[in-house]
């Protein structure tokens, strides 16, 4: 029988890999065969620890991982992962796959390990979907999407004013510029500035 390699991994410094760790000593892993990433995403490709547990594992040997994220984000990266591991003769185990143990030395475990390889990337490209479209509605209404604060050019200052003077609430025109009210009015108060400025040139 061959040797049990576990791999762990946490996107973030943050997070803690304590569960992952103690889910694959459990499954019979030894913690001088454990190798853990920390901080590193699984959209880079490049993660030390993986590559150290990969170079590790010998033919009759087991790649043993708690859920099939820890792998990567692509579908095509970890068919490809199982593949190589295949030709090397060696098992990949994933402990929580479609609330399941699977084992890819047998033919069961490895269709379910494609189909479910492909359900994860999709379920990444839905995500992707719902925050892009998100932050196209945000964008749509003015809002502040974070980052680099947009750039108001007057026209909108004005209409903004003339919301207000409408009836609308300053606090709603505000947010939805995605400014606070303070800042709102100062950028009012600049803009009837230089629009007094412009009726009523110094002589």
């Amino acid at each position: 029988m061959g040797k049990l390699i576990g791999y762990a991994r946490v996107s973030t410094r943050a997070q803690y890999t304590d569960r992952q760790v103690a889910d694959l000593l459990s499954a019979g892993v030894r913690r001088d065969d454990l190798y853990v990433d920390s901080g590193v995403s699984g959209a880079h490709a490049r993660r030390p620890q993986l590559d150290n547990a990969l170079g590790a594992l010998q033919g009759g040997d087991t790649l043993i991982v708690t859920t099939l994220d820890r792998l990567g984000r692509s579908t095509a990266n970890m068919l490809a992962l199982a593949d190589e591991l295949r030709l090397r003769q060696v098992n990949l185990r994933v402990l929580n796959l479609g609330g399941g143990n699977v084992d890819t030395g047998t033919p069961m475990g490895s269709m379910v390990f494609t189909v479910m390889a492909a359900l994860a990337q999709m379920e990444l490209e839905i995500k992707r979907e719902r925050v892009n479209d998100s932050n196209t509605k945000r964008r749509s209404a003015g809002m502040d999407l974070g980052g680099r604060r947009p750039v108001f050019s007057d026209s909108q200052i004005a209409n903004a004013r003339r919301l207000i003077e409408q009836g609308q609430p300053a606090s709603h025109v505000a947010r939805d510029l995605g400014m606070s009210r303070a800042t709102l009015y100062r950028r009012i108060a600049h803009l009837e500035a230089q629009q007094w400025v412009t009726s009523y040139p110094p002589a």
